[in-house]
């Protein structure tokens, strides 16, 4: 009797066993599927991970939005110690993606990058206004506030011209201030290699003159093509010690005050950026240059034109003697057949 009731007891002990056994399988299994099967969401859902979050605290807000049904993921992160591996930022989940997929998300900081674009001859103030417009980024910057830019910067004037206009991929919370100075590291790079290729016999005493004049031309004309010619013009005047005569500088000096129509008494009246009553460059570049038209600054076009005046149809006519230019001004400004 006794050995039958032994023998009872270890087959109901085995069986018991067994039942375990196949109920750890079967949550084992489980839990797999769970950590398998996309996540709750038929939209793509935006997650920010704050410094400091812990990852019970991101399970917590992912089970009230119906992300996820279940503690699975919180046991799988503990398990495998991963959770200091998590990192803060601003994540997109989409249809389809796995618990597994969202781990390894947050392991590898994949996360949502933005774009703000710097346009070719801009001012640095419409630049500033363009991030302003960004409402992931973080403003710091006042573009009145002449002395922080400067300090900012590390120069003694306005820090025109010295960033490149190109656009920048980023993240949130990046400020205004930190997509400027990898503008500017962009545009230091830009310009210096510019500057060891220029051609000879140019009349540029440092780099920053080049910027200056690239930005002269990338407000004459926005076509590559004629962006050397422009550079020829102003080289030769330079060279030949003529006052610049271009009206974009001009328009600059004026500041807010110019409403789009340059009048004679704005040509006339002196500042630092009138190029028909001071010789040489202004004083600070007038506006974002592009790549081709710094480029254009250094490989001016051979020729002997001195003068241009826009056609009306985007492009130039070029002249050599100033008989020549007036003719032209008077055909193509006056509409005066020859």
């Amino acid at each position: 009797m006794k050995a039958w009731l032994v023998l009872h007891w270890r087959r109901a002990g085995l069986f018991a066993a067994l039942l375990l056994v196949m109920a750890l399988v079967g949550r084992y299994w489980l839990f797999l599927q769970h950590l398998k099967a996309p996540l709750l969401l038929q939209n793509p859902y935006v997650l920010n991970v704050e410094n400091g979050s812990n990852f019970t605290r991101i399970l917590r807000q992912l089970q009230k939005d119906a992300i996820i049904d279940n503690d699975d993921l919180l046991y799988y992160v503990r398990y495998n110690h991963l959770a200091s591996q998590i990192k803060a930022g601003e994540y997109e989940l989409v249809a389809g993606m796995t618990a597994l997929g969202l781990v390894q998300l947050l392991q590898e900081g994949r996360v949502i990058e933005y774009q703000v674009r710097i346009g070719e001859g801009w001012t640095l103030r419409e630049a500033i206004e363009a991030l302003h417009l960004q409402p992931a980024l973080k403003p710091l910057l006042n573009a009145d506030d002449a002395q922080a830019l400067q300090t900012a910067f590390g120069t003694d004037h306005y820090p025109e011209g010295m960033v490149f206009p190109e656009t920048y991929n980023f993240v949130r919370n990046t400020t205004d201030l930190e997509i400027l100075l990898r503008a500017k590291a962009l545009m230091d790079r830009m310009l210096q290699a510019a500057w060891v290729e220029r051609d000879e016999g140019l009349p540029y005493q440092r780099p920053s003159e080049v910027l200056i004049m690239a930005s002269i031309i990338e407000k004459e004309t926005g076509l590559t093509v004629e962006q050397p010619q422009i550079s020829g013009v102003f080289v030769r005047r330079l060279q030949q010690h003529m006052k610049l005569q271009t009206d974009p500088t001009v328009i600059y000096g004026v500041g807010p005050a110019f409403d789009g129509n340059l009048t004679r008494l704005q040509l006339q009246t002196d500042t630092p950026y009138n190029t028909y009553t001071r010789d040489g460059l202004p004083p600070t570049p007038i506006a974002l240059p592009s790549r081709n038209a710094i480029l254009a600054s250094v490989h001016p076009a051979a020729g002997t034109a001195l003068y241009f005046v826009a056609k009306g149809d985007g492009t130039h006519y070029f002249s050599a003697t100033l008989a020549e230019h007036n003719a032209a001004v008077r055909q193509y400004q006056l509409g005066i057949k020859p």
